[in-house]
């Protein structure tokens, strides 16, 4: 039988929880299920239609990934790197099945911070275009490039929740990055969507 968890802090439900404790991880999936959902609605967008589905996935998942926490990172870096991997391949999935319009491009908080009413659509539609941008790169590179600048970890909360040393997590942003930059070059509504404003 379980021992009983001595407090109710995420970290100490999540080390509970890795050693079998159901009852610590109940509490800990209902403490981390807000930000799983809102990550989920900052990867895909709170309209894509598997919105719903990426978050409950990555719950299960989690439940499932738990025994392997070791805590070097918090629970909830833990839990959107999780997220953010089932995100992805749900726009992977999504664009085989739909054709691309120009709807679809759209673009990063990278790159803006907005203000007025007119910069929060035009934050927006950046947020978009990085997630449509984020399907075009390698599994590796886009969820590295997701956690750090969508869900806005440092390099080092990246490199715990994925699991891989910090210089590879340099290496993929970069290389991440330029990847990116070569296809928002080429193509100039992109271009023009990204490009700074004074």
């Amino acid at each position: 039988m379980a021992m009983p968890v001595p407090t109710s802090t995420p970290q100490s439900l999540a080390e509970a929880a890795a050693r079998g404790d159901t009852d610590a991880m109940a509490k800990l999936l209902k403490a981390l299920a807000p930000g799983m959902i809102r990550a989920a609605q900052a990867l895909l967008s709170r309209a894509h239609p598997d919105v719903d589905d990426v978050a409950q996935q990555s719950m299960i998942a989690l439940v499932q990934a738990m025994p392997s926490f070791r805590g070097e990172c918090s629970p909830a870096h833990f839990a959107n790197s999780i997220v953010a991997r089932y995100a992805l391949a749900a726009r992977r999935r999504q664009a085989t099945r739909e054709t691309r319009t120009d709807d679809a491009v759209e673009v990063d908080t990278l790159f803006s911070d907005a203000q007025s009413a007119v910069d929060h659509v035009l934050a927006e539609k950046r947020r978009g275009a990085i997630r449509e941008l984020l399907s075009t790169l390698p599994e590796n590179q886009a969820e590295t490039l997701a956690l750090r600048v969508v869900l806005g970890m440092s390099l080092a909360e990246v490199a715990a929740a994925t699991n891989v040393p910090l210089n590879t997590v340099r290496s993929r942003v970069r290389l991440a990055r330029e990847a990116l930059m070569e296809r928002i070059e080429a193509n100039p509504a992109l271009l023009e969507l990204l490009e700074p404003t004074s």
